[in-house]
């Protein structure tokens, strides 16, 4: 029998983390068996994949319970979160200690509606690290320019931070120095830095879906030639952060906060489910393999994986062309980092909309309950 390609991806130094999150899973034994069986050492949320659990049936008995309590509906939709994602890292705490706390992590993000607002994103960051008490617990934060200002913040304050929502290169460094300047402020304190992590959420098929969505619109306008660019830039984005990953590691600056025991900021490869079904189901796994990474997979991507996946590390492949290739869309005016920026402020609206709708949804039902 062949090895799983999931438990090869770790033997090549990737961690794989399931992005999704629901109380079936929690209590069906069916995240058990993935960390079990298939190596899963580690967990992403967000608004969207609590909104779509919370539509579920088995959350009933908990949203009538906790009405009952007098929460309003940004309360309660709290409330069933920190539930979640508590439950969550009880059963990846056994990983944390295997792993001398490089994995078992679940991550909880911050209310989208502060994806602009630092002081506000500090004090809820706070507020729900107090409230979870755990060590294998990250908070997630939108990289967005106040964002990190918060990640500064937050990790001299010795809290695990997921920066999340990265489309372009020059914001992956921007953040990567936001976590060094943390662990800097903290060093200068004379606090420790053992046992603080951190990863820095980089999005990817979201990249090919605004870039070839372009390539074809150029395409209808006579440039046909740049279709076969079309599915190369998210791999191109992911190789060059990874580059700038290793310099910066490479670096003094690092060195010396390493040897005060420091934990780096490991890239973490995300919206790796395949959007354009032109491409393989496995896309955004099988070219971003890189030891000292993590990919988070939506729960179907994984099961394609572990069915079909080829491990393999491809990360430094081409860098020649990976380098070359920013320049040639930007010749047909395609701005890889003006793209990232708009992809943010659209990431962040893709937050906000389940999120707002999620708590429509539990006054809704609230109503429903005092009507029936």
């Amino acid at each position: 029998m062949s090895l799983n390609p999931l438990l090869q991806l770790a033997a090549l130094g990737q961690s794989v983390w399931l992005d999704d999150i629901g109380r079936g899973m929690l209590e069906d034994g069916s995240l058990a068996r993935l960390i079990r069986q298939d190596g899963v050492s580690g967990m992403t949320t967000n608004p969207a994949i609590f909104g779509k659990a919370i539509e579920g049936r088995e959350y009933d008995s908990a949203i009538a319970s906790r009405r009952r309590s007098g929460l309003d509906d940004a309360a309660l939709y709290e409330a069933l979160v920190l539930e979640d994602v508590g439950r969550a890292a009880e059963l990846f705490l056994p990983v944390f200690a295997r792993s001398a706390g490089r994995d078992g992590f679940v991550s909880i993000e911050v209310s989208p509606h502060l994806a602009f607002d630092a002081v506000g994103t500090v004090a809820q960051a706070k507020r729900l690290w107090s409230a979870l008490g755990r060590p294998n617990v990250m908070i997630k934060v939108p990289a967005t320019h106040p964002g990190l200002t918060a990640v500064a913040q937050l990790t001299a304050d010795g809290i695990n931070v997921n920066a999340t929502l990265l489309f372009g290169v020059d914001r992956y460094r921007e953040t990567a120095m936001a976590y060094l300047a943390g662990l800097e402020q903290r060093l200068r304190a004379g606090l420790p830095l053992e046992g603080i992590a951190s990863v820095a959420s980089f999005f990817l098929s979201r990249i090919d879906s605004w870039v070839d969505k372009r390539l074809e619109a150029l395409a209808g306008a006579g440039d046909r030639d740049g279709l076969v660019l079309s599915g190369q830039a998210a791999a191109v984005c992911a190789r060059l952060a990874y580059q700038a990953c290793k310099e910066l590691h490479d670096s003094e600056r690092w060195r010396k906060l390493a040897r005060h025991g420091a934990r780096p900021q490991r890239l973490l490869w995300a919206s790796t489910g395949t959007k354009n079904p032109a491409y393989a189901d496995v896309k955004y796994v099988d070219a971003v393999i890189a030891p000292g990474t993590v990919n988070t997979m939506p729960l179907a991507t994984l099961e394609a994986y572990r069915n079909h996946g080829c491990p393999a590390v491809r990360i430094e492949e081409d860098l020649q062309g990976a380098r070359a290739l920013p320049g040639i869309l930007r010749r047909r005016g395609i701005d890889l980092e003006a793209v990232a920026e708009e992809l943010e402020r659209d990431g962040v609206r893709k937050f906000v909309e389940p999120y707002d709708a999620t708590l429509e949804s539990l006054a809704r039902r609230a109503g429903s309950e005092q009507s029936s």
